[in-house]
């Protein structure tokens, strides 16, 4: 398994529970959590509500608010992960820089950075959603500059930004939460936005005790969290049977009539004209990633907060110079710059997955595009699977989805080890069948993020034009697909003693 984050942590319970014992959780990082370890900036939390971000086989009824701080977030996964033995399966400080499939010995073959390799028969990739954060943020001049750069990935709180100049590149979701965190404390913040975001106010109460006693009882968040996803599920499932001649008007007139609502929260919002036609977008509320929080758009209130949408041109020694010939100076500059994302084919180096008959995955992907059966698996690559791949994401929290997918890799798993195989490996008609009818469920989608509003940069869209994040069948069916998925989609076979001078060699005997 690679990947101690939310997935790594749901399959290895998975795995516990299917009695397969002999696996190892590969992390890169010191601690388990994935993004909840690595991400701990000022104002970090959750943001969907607590009790739809947690496993089903771990509900915890004792989040202190609504929408949970980050560190709250993290220690949750560490104690599942304690709770359920995983640090004893668990290798950290050790990254994976390429996997091989060896076909001899049907196993794969995992090198790891700085040298040596690891062999596992079967390997789930639980790398997450936003793989790595971007390094480069696409702007001239970054090692010109003489400040300090904080990322929200890698936050030095030692450094005390208290009084000083400071500017935020981007307005996606960290940035929503970082600036209303420190606007009261800098002496001067300048939030550099590309494109407006959608954010909504975010009340986050305390949770009170009579709320964690009832949650506590059995079977009530279930109850909850399971009435989300039905009209979660309704809205994804009309989207993708609705004939394309009612989709479009209707898709149209959502977003014109989102728009014009939004127009009138940030007029209640925030008191200058200019800076609210600034954050106004021209997009619907969808096409990028929806952010929530009550603090973001009233930092513009603040005299010591400025919102600047000219491009940026370059950095320079002492801080960044627009494309209107404009230099400020910073002290501090925040680069919330994004993630490699799952979704799109660049995240895919080549050269660091090759399987079967050299297929190589960097460069599949790239040249036919993202696809995969259910999401995680393909004919090229056997005894492997991802826990979030193309078309994954089915519109519930994070652990929903990672759960379905760690059941399917554990049930083919769990299979072969029935039979005695030693090779599984998903057909390649059953993989066609699928990645067609998932492509053709996708229209709607598409038509939203590469005409409706092809002009917004976002990661639901990928460069292909492709809308590979989402899975538009639903999340039920998704469930259902992951769970029940027939055997017979699958090849099972039994490696062959391979023979050496006559005399028959046996094969490795590689960790889960």
């Amino acid at each position: 398994m690679i990947g101690a984050g939310p997935g790594g942590i749901a399959a290895g319970v998975k795995l516990k529970r299917a009695g397969v014992t002999d696996f190892v959780i590969i992390e890169r990082a010191d601690e388990v959590g994935g993004s909840w370890h690595e991400n701990h900036y000022p104002g970090l939390e959750v943001d969907i509500p607590s009790l739809a971000y947690q496993y089903s086989f771990a509900r915890n009824a004792k989040w202190s608010r609504l929408f949970a701080p980050g560190a709250e977030v993290k220690q949750y996964h560490i104690e599942v992960a304690r709770r359920f033995g995983l640090y004893a399966h668990t290798r950290f400080d050790t990254t994976i820089a390429g996997e091989e499939w060896d076909e001899s010995n049907h196993c794969w073959i995992l090198r790891v950075q700085g040298g040596g390799v690891i062999t596992a028969r079967f390997v789930i990739s639980a790398v997450g959603a936003f793989i790595s954060p971007k390094q480069d943020p696409g702007i001239a001049g970054l090692a010109d500059y003489r400040g300090k750069i904080q990322r929200p990935s890698n936050w030095d709180h030692d450094y005390d930004h208290g009084g000083k100049q400071v500017a935020i590149i981007g307005t996606g979701a960290s940035s929503v939460q970082i600036t209303p965190s420190i606007a009261g404390e800098v002496a001067g913040l300048a939030v550099f936005q590309r494109t407006p975001v959608w954010c909504v106010p975010k009340p986050n109460p305390v949770m009170p005790g009579a709320v964690q006693a009832v949650l506590g009882i059995p079977g009530v968040q279930a109850a909850v969290h399971g009435s989300a996803l039905v009209v979660i599920d309704a809205l994804l499932r009309v989207m993708s049977n609705a004939p394309m001649t009612v989709v479009r008007p209707t898709m149209r007139t959502v977003d014109s009539v989102a728009i014009t609502g939004y127009k009138g929260l940030l007029r209640l919002m925030v008191k200058d004209p200019a800076t609210r036609a600034g954050l106004t977008p021209d997009y619907g509320p969808i096409a990028k990633r929806p952010t929530a929080n009550t603090g973001y758009l009233l930092s513009f209130n603040r005299d010591n907060v400025e919102l600047v949408t000219t491009p940026i041109e370059r950095f320079t020694e002492t801080g960044l110079r627009t494309t209107d010939g404009v230099e400020r100076a910073f002290d501090m500059i925040v680069l919330a710059t994004g993630y490699n994302v799952f979704s799109d084919p660049e995240t895919y180096v080549p050269g660091m997955v090759v399987g079967r008959a050299g297929l190589d995955l960097g460069k599949f992907y790239g040249e036919h595009g993202l696809q995969a059966y259910e999401s995680v698996s393909l004919p090229g690559l056997p005894n492997r699977w991802t826990l979030v791949g193309p078309y994954s994401w089915s519109g519930s929290g994070w652990h929903a989805f990672v759960e379905m997918t760690a059941d399917h890799a554990v049930r083919a798993i769990g299979e072969a080890r029935r039979r005695g195989a030693t090779f599984v490996a998903v057909r390649q008609d059953a993989h066609e069948a699928y990645h067609r009818d998932i492509y053709a469920r996708g229209e709607a989608m598409r038509y939203y993020l590469a005409e409706l509003n092809a002009h917004v940069p976002t990661y639901y869209r990928n460069s292909q034009g492709d809308s590979t994040y989402i899975r538009p069948s639903g999340f039920f069916r998704a469930r259902r697909g992951h769970r029940r998925f027939p055997f017979s989609d699958y090849r099972f076979e039994v490696q062959r003693p391979t023979v050496v001078a006559g005399t028959p060699e046996a094969a490795p005997s590689p960790r889960t």
